[in-house]
């Protein structure tokens, strides 16, 4: 049996001659070998790394240490997600009315200012139909001025009549009290009349009864005479007699033709009493015919008094004045209509900002409601990130965000959660996804975040659709 006995590792030396190929004795133990080079292999004993070597790779390990800690620790604080785009609200420009574009003033990416003309649409329509509207305005307006001054008249003229009336109801009053005063009278001259009548037959009568003693004296002293006339003749008497009997039958002649006269005096006051008393009976008569008329006036004054004071002759023209006044009122709101018509000829931007897309070009026929061009805000823009529902438990209205911008490289944003969506993306959708019962399958939904900016750079705008970045520190 061969026995084969090897040297450690620990203990094996390599001996090289310098090229010549034979290997030389080993030399004596603590000689150190003549032209050669040693090199000694063990397991527990290597040669050390320079310094600088060290000492980069602890600075490594201490900067991977730092960074890896600061990493954690943002990463444990912040919810960070990349599926996030600046974001506005445009402003969709269209025209109220039907019309034809006569001019674009703007053009595509072009600033502009609130309140600048954008585009001008052809109103020459328009403009006809606010000169008809005021036209026929005036006219009504006229029209209730003259409702308007009839109503003052009116109320003059009922006023007028009020007191003609009144005036003529007084009067009609008046004349039938004075005819029935003329009829009394005129009765009470009758009745005189009537008595002077009686007294006066009476008379005629007393005058009548004295005629026939006168005569028969005269006959007598006629009868005297002649006797002593004839006695005188024979010289019976003396002739001084014979002339007081002709003086005593003078007088008897005298008293007959006295009562004669008497009885036609007597007849003649009988005739005039009885013209009286009928004069009397006519005025009575007449006076009480004048009180029916009169009475007659009194009913037509009052009649007319009534008509001249109907309150609702007043109320009529006036109810006409506020008619007109009220359709004047519709008028003018035509006007203000075909005004505002015309202004809608002439659109402005309703915000300061740039135009995004423009789709009016000169002589298009637009609708009511026709989008023209969009506008996209010079300010207020915001980021929209979508963060998936197990992110946003921790996360606050308020919270600080930081914001990196794909198009700015290096560039730190900062802003705040400004609003949290109250649903996902995939409920407002067209189609909403309505998994069937036992064939669901669980997705993690995104809710959107919205994000404003901090006092964005103005060397650095935010354009929409700009892809970014944000992390929002939930602790």
């Amino acid at each position: 049996m061969e026995t084969r006995t090897e040297t450690p590792p620990a203990q094996r030396t390599t001996v090289t001659d310098g090229g010549r190929g034979a290997a030389p004795p080993p030399s004596a133990p603590g000689a150190p070998p003549s032209g050669t080079t040693v090199e000694t292999e063990t397991t527990t004993k290597r040669r050390r790394p320079p310094v600088w070597v060290i000492v980069i790779g602890a600075i490594v390990v201490i900067a991977a240490l730092i960074w890896g800690y600061h990493y954690l620790s943002y990463a444990t604080t912040h919810q960070t997600t990349d599926d996030a785009r600046v974001d506005a609200d445009p402003v969709t420009v269209s025209s109220k009315i039907a019309e034809r574009v006569a001019q674009v003033l703007v053009d595509t990416n072009q600033r502009v200012s609130k309140g600048q003309i954008l585009i001008r649409l052809d109103d020459t329509d328009e403009r006809t139909a606010v000169q008809q509207a005021q036209a026929a305005l005036q006219a009504q307006r006229a029209n209730a001025r003259a409702a308007q001054e009839n109503v003052s008249l009116t109320a003059a003229q009922v006023a007028a009549q009020s007191t003609q009336g009144s005036g003529g109801v007084a009067a009609a009053q008046s004349s039938i009290a004075s005819a029935a005063a003329q009829a009394q009278s005129a009765q009470q001259q009758a009745d005189a009349a009537r008595t002077a009548i009686a007294q006066a037959q009476d008379q005629v009568r007393v005058a009548q009864a004295q005629v026939p003693a006168a005569r028969a004296a005269l006959d007598r002293a006629n009868a005297d005479l002649s006797r002593y006339t004839a006695l005188v003749r024979t010289g019976d008497i003396a002739s001084q007699q014979l002339d007081a009997q002709r003086a005593a039958q003078a007088q008897a002649a005298s008293q007959y033709r006295a009562a004669v006269d008497n009885v036609a005096a007597a007849q003649s006051a009988v005739a005039q009493a009885q013209a009286r008393y009928t004069s009397a009976i006519a005025a009575a008569n007449a006076a009480s015919a004048g009180i029916g008329a009169q009475q007659g006036q009194l009913q037509t004054a009052q009649g007319r008094l009534s008509e001249s004071d109907n309150p609702y002759r007043v109320s009529a023209t006036k109810a006409q004045a506020d008619a007109a006044y009220a359709q004047a009122g519709s008028l003018q709101a035509q006007v203000t209509a075909a005004q505002n018509r015309l202004s809608y000829t002439v659109i402005r931007s309703p915000i300061d900002g740039y135009v995004g897309m423009k789709n009016a070009e000169v002589g298009a026929a637009v609708t009511p409601g026709q989008s023209l061009m969009t506008l996209i805000p010079a300010k207020g823009t915001y980021i929209t990130a979508n963060y998936k529902e197990t992110q946003l438990g921790k996360v606050r209205v308020g919270q600080p965000v930081d914001i990196s911008v794909d198009a700015y490289k290096g560039v730190d944003f900062h802003g705040h959660v400004a609003a949290i969506a109250p649903a996902s993306q995939n409920t407002f959708s067209l189609v909403p996804a309505q998994n069937a019962t036992g064939n669901f399958v669980k997705v993690t939904q995104r809710l959107p975040v919205r994000i404003v900016v901090d006092d964005p750079p103005a060397a650095m705008p935010l354009r929409v659709g700009m892809s970014v970045e944000t992390s929002i520190a939930v602790k």
